[in-house]
């Protein structure tokens, strides 16, 4: 854990969206608008496999904040844990460019809704705070 804690650092913080794509997918008849990012460094236990937790909130097609799992590799940030019933996603793939955090979703092929190849939802955000642990202390 202590690698996957050295990789995570550069991505942890509360991330707010200054460009993003508004994704609508006629299967499902709602678009989608993700607002703001938050990747903490508390640890959160899934099946066997330890990572992080934190929160993704949209505006539309309802506001909503969802509890979501991460994990930091050399390269990027791997957000994982939709709801099958907010839409066919994976997940999202994300990478620090700068002092942004550029990135893109994800789309799970296994719930059946067809995404035409090419369709790609991408956003890019700026840090607002570099956040705290869910222990209370600073990262």
């Amino acid at each position: 854990m202590h690698l996957q804690a050295k990789f995570a650092q550069r991505y942890v913080g509360h991330w707010r969206v200054a460009r993003g794509d508004t994704l609508t997918l006629p299967e499902l008849g709602d678009r989608f608008k993700l607002v703001d990012v938050d990747l903490d460094t508390g640890r959160v236990v899934v099946d066997r496999t330890c990572r992080f937790g934190g929160t993704l909130i949209f505006a539309v097609p309802r506001a909503e904040t969802l509890a979501v799992t991460w994990e930091g590799q050399p390269d990027q940030a791997l957000i994982h844990g939709w709801p099958a019933d907010l839409g066919p996603f994976a997940g999202i793939g994300a990478t620090r460019v700068g002092d942004s955090l550029v990135g893109a979703i994800l789309f799970d092929s296994r719930l059946g809704v067809e995404v035409r190849p090419g369709v790609t939802a991408r956003f890019v955000a700026g840090r607002l705070s570099l956040g705290t642990a869910r222990n209370g202390r600073r990262p």
